[in-house]
Order: structure tokens, then sequence, then C-alpha cells
């Protein structure tokens, strides 16, 4: 089909509009909602979902069944969803006729019409009775999406990485900030209790002194080579690429797929940095909470050659090292200390005392947030304007750790990072790699 764009005007415009007054909410019954729960008028969050491939879809799934939460709008440039690789349904109309009919069956009816369905990301944003939005998109659309997100007044639960680049992460947490949002990262195994005890065990010194982290994180993204083909119907490939460098249409350009290494967006460089930032995003997010370490950075990075393993290590003001390779115990996540060590992993926590499994914490420990549901952690926080477990700033740190781990690695030095600046020390050709170019009309 011909490629359908936007110039910079009509888009300066339309978000223009968000500055005027939008329908109002369409009210449901609170049964239709909550399945038989009453939920006061006041006390509902209506929600809009951006981006609808598998993520997209699998948070859909999870907020939908919070009795306290209305979908009001989905919002995805491809109709049907078929170049989406992943779980179940996949795209636009598949995402609307999933909210309709889910509300019809908790009602009783045959039918239920309340759920709108956009192409545009700004018609949805400038809808004044939309309180959240959910953003599950390729991450070159993270920063632009949630910037401008936070403007028109929407917290936010986004999708990891917070960012493509560290710049991007950066100007999310100061519009989020600014705009005095509730934002949460998807890092959701800070919403586990393995990865919340395996980190209070270290943090409170319960395996002796910590003298180094493992963190099992994969490389880096490549290059997209791949050849042109036609774009399939119903889908807005320029919308798609957005500030990403013009290229041809691909299926493997665009997948879904988890697969990080080929044949998905998440293996190309132009979207993402691959599976350092895809599952670092997690796994150096959950060292950096058992180190107390998840409001920073690192301040030196050292190539493989000039660690002490095979493999980037990552160094804090604390000292203590984060290696990016598999420890040598069970876990993807291992914190090594003086007395013994623990290992955590999605499904299983490991300790050299078993003993420490069950450990009950004392009044005296620091006892780490407890969120049992981190989409339910995000509803409580819109509530009550609390920060969530995984806030803005605690994913730009695990960002800073995904990305100057994948500068050093394309670069094949060891750096120093300034913290303050956000810059590396003494290495222009590493700090411009801290940010990149974005097609217009999607710049910050």
């Amino acid at each position: 089909m011909a490629t359908q764009t936007l110039n910079r005007r009509a888009f300066v415009q339309r978000m223009g509009l968000m500055a005027g007054a939008a329908a109002l909410p369409t009210i449901i019954p609170s049964s239709t909602l909550g399945r038989g729960t009453s939920i006061a008028p006041s006390d509902r969050i209506t929600m809009g979902f951006i981006g609808m491939g598998s993520m997209g879809m699998n948070n859909l799934r999870g907020f939908i069944e919070k009795p306290d939460v209305q979908v009001l709008a989905v919002c995805d440039v491809n109709t049907s969803g078929d170049n989406y690789a992943g779980r179940g349904l996949k795209g636009r109309e598949p995402a609307r006729e999933f909210v309709e009919s889910t509300y019809a069956e908790r009602a009783g009816t045959s039918t239920y019409k309340g759920c709108d369905g956009y192409m545009f990301f700004w018609e949805l944003l400038q809808r004044d009775d939309i309180d959240a939005v959910c953003l599950a998109l390729p991450d070159h659309w993270h920063a632009y999406m949630a910037v401008h997100a936070a403007k028109a007044g929407k917290d936010m639960y986004s999708e990891k990485p917070l960012a493509r680049t560290i710049k991007e992460g950066r100007a999310m947490v100061k519009a989020v900030r600014k705009y005095g949002r509730v934002f949460q990262t998807g890092s959701q195994q800070r919403s586990s209790r393995n990865f919340r005890h395996a980190c209070e065990l270290a943090i409170n010194g319960y395996v002796g002194e910590i003298q180094k982290v493992y963190a099992q994180v994969g490389g880096t993204s490549k290059p997209c080579d791949l050849g042109g083909v036609e774009v399939p119907h119903g889908f807005l490939y320029e919308m798609w690429l957005g500030n990403a460098p013009s290229a041809s249409y691909h299926p493997e350009r665009v997948s879904g797929n988890y697969n990080t290494e080929t044949g998905a967006w998440r293996a190309w460089r132009p979207y993402s940095a691959g599976h350092i930032a895809d599952w670092g995003a997690h796994n150096f997010d959950i060292a950096h909470w058992g180190l107390g370490e998840d409001r920073r950075g690192p301040k030196e990075i050292l190539a493989p050659a000039d660690g002490e393993e095979d493999e980037v290590t990552l160094l804090y003001k604390s000292g203590v090292p984060i290696i990016k390779k598999a420890g040598p115990h069970e876990g993807m996540i291992q914190f090594i200390g003086t007395e013994g060590w623990v290992g955590v992993s999605r499904r299983n926590l490991w300790a050299s005392d078993e003993r420490l499994l069950t450990l009950e914490l004392k009044p005296s420990d620091i006892h780490l947030y407890k969120s049992e549901d981190h989409r339910r952690d995000f509803l409580n926080c819109v509530k009550t304007r609390m920060r969530p477990v995984c806030d803005v700033e605690v994913g730009h740190s695990s960002l800073l750790a995904c990305l100057t781990s994948e500068i050093c690695l394309r670069l094949g030095r060891s750096l120093q990072f300034d913290l303050a600046t956000e810059t590396f020390v003494g290495d222009d050709e590493a700090t411009a790699l801290t940010t990149r170019p974005m097609r217009s009309p999607w710049v910050l």
C-alpha cells in the first residue's frame, strides 16, 4: 500500500489539540469492571494502551482484570498485528475487540461499545478522560512517547528498558518530574518475593560483606541490513519507524519476537541495544537493588580484557563490581559475600545456607519496597501520588548500566563515566554514543 506520512506542521497542530476539551468518559456499571465488585467512579482509573504487540496485549490482559481499571482506548499503527510475533492476539483491532468482548461478557450482554481504537497516538493522548497510559513500544519510541504523555498529563506504565539512549532516558526523568507524573518502569522482577528477599539478604549483610555480583546478561544489538519487501495492508510502517533512520520494510525488522540475536527489532541497533538492554533492564536492576545503587550508575566500565573476568565489569561508588555474566552458582543474579552467597532467578531462590531462604528480617534491618504485583503497585501510586517500586529514576539507573556496557563493548575499551554530566571522561567518541539523531518530526 502507499506509504502514509505526516508532515511536521500537521503533527504540531494535532498535538496542540491537547489543550482542547475531549469527550466525557463512557461510564459503565461497576459490575462490568470488577465482576460484581462495587467501585466508585471517583476510584476508577481510566486507561489507554499504546503499542498492541505481544507485551502490549499482555499488559492489557493484566490491567483489565483489575476491578478499578476502565480501558477506554487502544492505539497501534498495525491494524491486525499480522506482523507482530509473540503470544496470542496482536494489533489495534484485536486489542479493541478483546476489550469490548471482555466487558460484554462481564456484563452478560452480547455487545459492548466503549473502547476506541486509534492509529495515531496523539489522538489518544489528547483525551482528558484518560488518566494513565500503558506504553509497550520498540525501545526507540520510548522517550518521545513518554515525554509527550507527561506533557499531556498522563501517568505511565512503560515497558523496559527505559530508553534507547542515555540522553533520551534523562529526558524522560526530567519530563516525569516536571509534570508531576507517576511512572512505573516495567522491570517487574522488583515485584517478586524471590528477588526482593535475595536483595534484602544481600543489603543486610546476611551473606557477609558483598564482594561481587554476577548478572547474567547477553550481548549487544547488530546493524540491520535486511532487504525490502512490500508493506502489508493496514500497517503504517513510517510511523513504526518514527525517529529511527529511514529503512525498507521487512517483517524481521518489525517483529516483536523475543529473539535478541536475529529476526526481531530487539536484535537491531536502530531500535534496541539487544540483550544487554532487554535483559539488563531486569538483571542489572536487581543487582543495583541489592547493593543500594539503584539511584546511581557505574563510574567505571571495564572491558573484558581489563577486568578480572572475561566480561564487562561495572564499578560503583561502593567499590563492589557487577560482572555481566553467569556466576559460579545458581541464579541469573548472584550476590557473593564473605560469608556465603545468594542467587535468584524468576522461578527459584538459592543460597549457600538454606536457612537464609526462609529467614525473617529483623525490624532493624533494611526492608525494601514491597510490591506483590507490578501493575497493582502502579495503580496504587496513581491514586496516592507516591513513587512506585520501579520509578523512572530507578529505570534510568539500570539503563546507565545497560548502555555504558553496550558502548564499552562496541568501542572495545574501558571507560570512565561522569555521573553528574552523564558523559564519558576524556572520550568524545564514547560520549557521542550517549545520544543519536532523531528523524523529524519525532525529535525531543
